[in-house]
């Protein structure tokens, strides 16, 4: 069945929901899990060395705003480290065999490469309802790894907008 697995996520809403529902698998199958989180330059929380912190921008960088740059992302970095190593302890005390990866760049291709290095027979990662227009600009993770992943891929569904905005959750929460 499934003797390796892995769980591609991030410190989000869904993040829990993912690591909980890969853990429950991979000890109902006896599998080995890769925890892997993916420091993206395309996503809010990354440092940028042309922002200053009054948010103007400047063509050339002063040796001062590349070493805060620098400090931001070996920051950021070890952020990414201590979450997964945390998840790491827990999957491990759960009983489960687990290691850990920090990837960078584009997060579809690092979770299929590391899918592919690792043998994985599954691969675990969430979905958080973008559509449309904000899928098209905000790009979709788990809809490249569903067309480019070496192994099977389970989506964990996460809150959608439209379930958020429904009538029936307006209404309850207006009375």
């Amino acid at each position: 069945m499934f003797g390796k697995i892995v769980v591609a996520f991030d410190n989000s809403l869904i993040g829990q929901q993912i690591f909980d529902e890969a853990v429950t698998l991979a000890k109902a199958t006896g599998a080995s899990v890769m925890l892997i989180n993916v420091i993206s330059p395309f996503d809010e929380y990354y440092p940028n060395p042309f922002l200053t912190q009054t948010g103007m921008s400047y063509p050339v960088v002063s040796v001062e705003v590349f070493n805060s740059y620098l400090e931001q992302w070996k920051e950021l970095k070890q952020e990414s480290i201590n979450f997964l190593k945390s998840f790491c302890d827990r999957a491990q005390a759960l009983g489960v065999k687990t290691e850990l990866v920090q990837g960078f760049g584009d997060p579809g291709r690092a979770i299929c490469d590391v899918a592919r290095n690792y043998k994985a027979d599954l691969i675990i990662l969430g979905r958080r309802g973008h559509k449309g227009l904000g899928e098209l600009f905000l790009g979709s993770v788990s809809n490249y790894v569903l067309h480019h992943a070496p192994c099977s891929v389970l989506i964990v569904q996460g809150a959608t907008h439209a379930t958020i905005e429904s009538p029936e959750n307006k209404q309850t929460a207006s009375t």
